[in-house]
């Protein structure tokens, strides 16, 4: 593989090099998802291309990065680039379960739980007291790829009179409309 890369001009082997980083970190960045996620089996099989990709290409290159600092910085930049691109790809795919955790006064509550009722969500709703008024703590559970949906939802329902905290969630075990 070095012969090869020998015969290859600079710009070429500094864009090839940039390429190579950039899909590896992507893979990287996603399979490291997948396995904070429980996607065990996808995350190996990323894991894989991820090493043969090193394997193959960058680590022929790694002792003369230090001599050629354009390549240097092609690498460096073919690093940022994937970890950017792998981030932004997860986000849309959005892998997982949120867990919406909305407080609402006793109107809000019931424009909300109407909502989630016409929209098929299961929801819990806890009376609970503010530093105020009485306030209404209510949790959602769903696939994260909905959240925005659901949330945007939420806020138009209520006229955005909720506090909302989304967190994600690793494990669950039955409840409405889920089973894990």
């Amino acid at each position: 593989m070095s012969e090869f890369l020998a015969t290859l001009h600079p710009v070429v082997l500094c864009i090839l090099v940039c390429c190579a980083k950039i899909i590896e970190i992507t893979i990287q960045s996603l399979k490291t998802c997948m396995m904070v996620k429980g996607q065990r089996l996808k995350a190996a099989g990323l894991g894989f291309i991820e090493c043969t990709i090193w394997g193959l290409v960058i680590s022929t290159l790694i002792g003369t990065l230090g001599d050629n600092f354009v390549l240097l910085i092609f690498y460096c930049l073919g690093y940022a680039t994937g970890l950017f691109l792998g981030s932004t790809i997860e986000n849309k795919i959005a892998l997982g379960t949120s867990n919406l955790e909305l407080i609402a006064n006793d109107k809000s509550t019931e424009k909300i739980t109407a909502y989630l009722r016409e929209n098929n969500k299961g929801y819990t709703v806890f009376e609970g007291h503010g530093s105020t008024d009485k306030m209404n703590m209510i949790f959602i559970v769903l696939p994260r790829r909905e959240t925005p949906k659901i949330l945007k939802g939420i806020r138009a329902s209520c006229d955005n009179q909720v506090f909302v905290a989304v967190s994600e969630v690793s494990k669950y075990a039955g409840g409405y409309g889920l089973v894990k």
